[in-house]
């Protein structure tokens, strides 16, 4: 290792170092981050997750009341603009809220983990207006308190969420000869099935077959939404009748039951192919892209002894050797350097100054925007074609003026940057996730935009931070000698920062 410990684990294993936060010290450190904050209590959804199942519900209600409203046209537009734009706010502030989770947390390998899990399991806010409720739920209660359990509760746990049910359209799925499919004329949707081995479990080119996706559709029949409640249903009327076989094993028979799909998903969970894709996909996401195939197999094998205990798998992959060497082989992707960056700037009492700013300016932001969009009280309509001298903007106006500004400083260092970087929060592009590899993410265009970002942030942030000790403070012994000199020379305190966000290391993991 030609790092030190903390450097390297804050760096590869986390999101970066922070001033004045002690970075982990021991794999101990590392591990205890998983099984210490497993029930620990995200900042999202706002509100906490009683709140956004009310929330949710009454998103429901009111989308109903719409539709069967006697009024025009025109007014159920009104309406349902109104409620999406309710939506966007709270999805708004929601995704501000995991920004900075990431920031302020002292556990960034948890922090990781919680990300790449979401990513391995990608529902998305886009897929409808409730949606953008229920997919930072999602994260907060599906995907967190199980990292660090067995495989097989966090697969049951993600697969049975509405979040995923409703963006792979299990909740369209009826088996074609049940009661309930043949009365309602429709038939199997395969996405949930499919998906279920491609992604989730085997992965492609494992060698299962399109019978076996069929299948595994079969058996999740009978799982869906109770659109009610907003919960998961399991309806054996609409249950494909039988029993199916999926990779050699049958499940079902005459009378189906949750667990039929609920064995499917077990074994899936403990099989040696699941063991080695996933295993594959965290040595990717954490140290290169084309990882050891021993660190593989000692992380597969982990998985085989313990039937897939995750704590395990992340410790094989802590000792390997080759989690310790060859600093940088991996990219930043754009969540990663922007909380990264962040974290960095972040000196200061309590939270941290960057903390303070950000929060202060995503929890009125439906105020601002609602503000903006009003016209001005003592506005009036030019007269006869003449421009009307405008009076000197009073006091109230020019706060409001001041906290507009502020507002969309927020917004373009946080979303605003994640969306021009190509990883808006809780919206990939596919069922797949976002792009893992250096390629997709050091391109010409990214670095312009990380530069920029680099350069407001630093506008923003710098305070009277020396370059010298910011540089040693967020790169400490990661910092390459030719960094160390430009930095040095840099001709104001600015562009100093804005070098050491922008230097090769810092890009890098």
């Amino acid at each position: 290792m030609s790092l030190s410990f903390p450097t390297m684990a804050a760096i590869r294993f986390g999101y970066g170092l922070r001033p004045g936060v002690a970075p982990p010290q021991t794999k101990d450190d590392l591990i205890g981050q998983v099984t210490l904050v497993a029930n620990g209590v995200p900042g999202f959804p706002v509100g906490g997750i009683e709140a956004r199942h009310t929330a949710i519900l009454d998103l429901q209600d009111r989308l109903k009341q719409i539709r069967q409203a006697d009024g025009d046209d025109l007014t159920r537009r009104q309406q349902r603009r109104l409620l999406q734009r309710r939506a966007q706010v709270l999805f708004q502030m929601d995704a501000n809220a995991r920004l900075m989770q990431a920031v302020l947390s002292p556990d960034g390998f948890n922090e990781r983990l919680a990300t790449f899990w979401t990513n391995h399991f990608s529902t998305s806010a886009a897929k409808s207006l409730p949606m953008r409720l229920i997919v930072p739920l999602y994260e907060a209660e599906a995907i967190r308190p199980y990292m660090g359990a067995k495989f097989a509760t966090l697969l049951r746990s993600a697969t049975e969420h509405p979040s995923m049910l409703i963006y792979l359209d299990q909740a369209q799925s009826l088996g074609p000869d049940s009661k309930g499919g043949m009365q309602r004329n429709k038939g199997l949707n395969e996405n949930l099935g499919r998906e279920l081995l491609e992604l989730h479990t085997l992965g492609a080119g494992s060698g299962y077959t399109q019978a076996d996706v069929r299948s595994a559709a079969m058996v999740l029949t009978g799982l869906t939404v109770d659109q009610q409640a907003m919960e998961t249903a399991f309806r054996p009327q609409i249950s494909e009748p039988g029993a199916h076989e999926v990779l050699g094993v049958s499940y079902g028979g005459a009378k189906r039951t949750r667990k039929d799909y609920l064995a499917m998903l077990d074994d899936l969970a403990v099989n040696p192919k699941t063991a080695a894709h996933i295993s594959r996909k965290l040595a990717v996401h954490f140290i290169s892209d084309q990882p050891p195939q021993e660190m593989i197999e000692a992380m597969s094998e982990a998985w085989k002894k313990t039937d897939g205990d995750l704590t395990a798998v992340y410790r094989a992959m802590l000792d390997h050797p080759a989690a310790w060497r060859d600093e940088g082989a991996k990219a930043r992707q754009p969540f990663d350097f922007i909380v990264t960056g962040l974290r960095a700037l972040n000196s200061g009492s309590g939270a941290g100054d960057v903390a303070a700013f950000m929060q202060a300016y995503q929890q009125d932001d439906a105020d601002n925007d609602e503000m903006m969009a009003m016209p001005k009280k003592d506005a009036a309509p030019a007269a006869d074609g003449q421009a009307m001298m405008q009076a000197p903007p009073s006091p109230e106006d020019e706060a409001r003026i001041k906290r507009r500004k502020a507002f969309q400083m927020a917004r373009a260092l946080g979303q605003g940057a994640l969306r021009r970087m190509g990883q808006p929060t809780w919206l990939p592009p596919s069922p797949a996730g976002f792009e893992e590899s250096f390629s997709a993410w050091i391109t010409a265009s990214q670095l312009s935009e990380r530069l920029s970002w680099a350069r407001r942030a630093s506008a923003q942030f710098a305070g009277d931070v020396d370059p010298r000790d910011f540089l040693k403070a967020t790169l400490a012994d990661a910092a390459r000698d030719e960094t160390i000199r430009v930095v040095s020379q840099a001709p104001n305190r600015v562009s100093g920062l804005t070098l050491v966000l922008a230097s090769p290391e810092f890009n890098r993991r």
